[in-house]
């Protein structure tokens, strides 16, 4: 084992990691935290878990092939259900795609404390996506590093609101290890479906098959491939073990603070911190409900502005990092099967147009609560498109014809 070995192959897993970082991500840890406690610690352990078995499978057959999945189908599948996946996939990347926009625009609104409207955030995240392009230029190293950066701050600002709040580690420990939930009924049972959409996302699996293609591996030489599926598959563990530290940050802190409390508690709360956020929770003994936006004016009233103030940030940072994974995913996609070489410019701009069009049209007609509730709407969504990507990798990583040595045992 060899340190630069494992630093010359780092890279991928963390671009890849991102899409357990993403909005929908954060506001589904949250919901659970509020909804179940952390009785569904289990859930997010064991999506994580699988989600880490697939991306190994996918990584495994870039490095083996030199083909990322998008092109396999093309080679291997007829015409009628290779559209079809492409369809499915497609939507899965624009879902994605209006998670992160969402964010975004939530995280901005309340860092200006509501001065530049949700509309106003949707088309400032239009403009941020072509910084990123420009980014791109320089080379993808520098963008690895820049993903990394924007990683850093998510488990900053979130761990920040961890050791504010403080959450009880024997529950802690209690949520990821006993698989089970005591009283639970049809919303927490909505929250798990909901994880499982949320961490493991379809176009996760084109993403990742295609970025470990960035490294130069001899694949006629069977000791090198070995040697780079290795060291992308301990990539790949750290990564997501990172974004499973900041994911249960989100979830504990939300399950110690805001348990069972109702709309009267924190109605309380944010009237005798004289916060201008009162007026979202109604003075009623109904259970509280959060989500990206009442999440952060609650921890502003119980914890300070600061609290506020770092949750957006991270918000925001979970926002910018997932937007550029969906345009990369969305490019390899394309490419792979259609054929077409378009470049990345145009790309983004058709994805980031059917992304932004509906999402621009909630945040002028509607208020925020319809905003973040398309977001648990998108996150059921992408638990309906797992099996689009999920099939193909598992069928193609067991084929002998296509994996040759490599392919999957039973």
């Amino acid at each position: 084992f060899s340190f630069r070995k494992l630093w010359a192959f780092t890279g991928p897993g963390f671009l890849m990691s991102i899409a357990y970082l993403d909005p929908g991500n954060i506001e589904s840890d949250l919901q659970s935290g509020a909804v179940a406690g952390f009785k569904l610690l289990w859930v997010l352990l064991l999506a994580t878990v699988i989600g880490l078995l697939l991306q190994r499978l996918a990584a495994r057959l870039g490095v083996v092939t030199g083909l990322h999945l998008a092109e396999v189908c093309h080679r291997q599948y007829r015409k009628a259900p290779r559209i079809i996946l492409w369809l499915m996939v497609e939507l899965a990347i624009i879902g994605s795609d209006m998670q992160e926009v969402i964010g975004s625009a939530i995280a901005i609104n309340l860092l200006s404390m509501g001065k530049v409207p949700l509309w106003g955030g949707v088309l400032i995240t239009i403009a941020d996506t072509f910084v990123f392009l420009f980014l791109d230029k320089y080379g993808l190293r520098k963008l690895e590093a820049f993903f990394g950066f924007l990683i850093t701050i998510m488990a900053v600002t979130f761990g920040y609101e961890y050791v504010t709040v403080r959450p009880s580690q024997r529950q802690l420990l209690q949520g990821l290890f006993v698989p089970y939930c005591r009283g639970c009924g049809t919303p927490q049972l909505e929250q798990a479906v909901g994880i499982v959409g949320a961490v493991i996302m379809p176009h996760n699996m084109y993403l990742h098959s295609a970025l470990v293609k960035s490294r130069q591996v001899n694949r006629s030489n069977k000791r090198e491939v070995r040697e780079a599926n290795k060291y992308f598959f301990i990539e790949s563990c750290i990564a997501l073990f990172v974004s499973f530290i900041i994911n249960i940050f989100v979830v504990t802190v939300f399950a110690e603070a805001f348990f069972e409390k109702t709309n009267a508690d924190v109605n309380a709360v944010c009237r005798n911190a004289s916060s201008p956020h009162t007026v979202l929770f109604p003075n009623n003994n109904e259970t509280l409900e959060v989500d990206i936006y009442k999440g952060g004016a609650v921890l502003g009233c119980y914890f300070g502005p600061a609290a506020l103030y770092i949750w957006a940030i991270g918000i925001l940072a979970a926002g910018q990092s997932s937007t550029m994974t969906g345009t990369y995913s969305g490019q390899f996609v394309m490419e792979g099967f259609l054929n077409l070489r378009w470049s990345r410019f145009a790309r983004v701009l058709l994805t980031r147009s059917i992304a932004v069009t509906p999402t621009l049209f909630v945040a002028i007609f509607q208020d925020v609560e319809h905003l973040t509730g398309m977001n648990d709407f998108l996150n059921v969504l992408m638990s309906l498109q797992l099996p689009f990507a999920l099939i193909p990798v598992l069928t193609f990583t067991s084929l002998p014809s296509v994996m040759n040595d490599f392919a999957n045992g039973l």
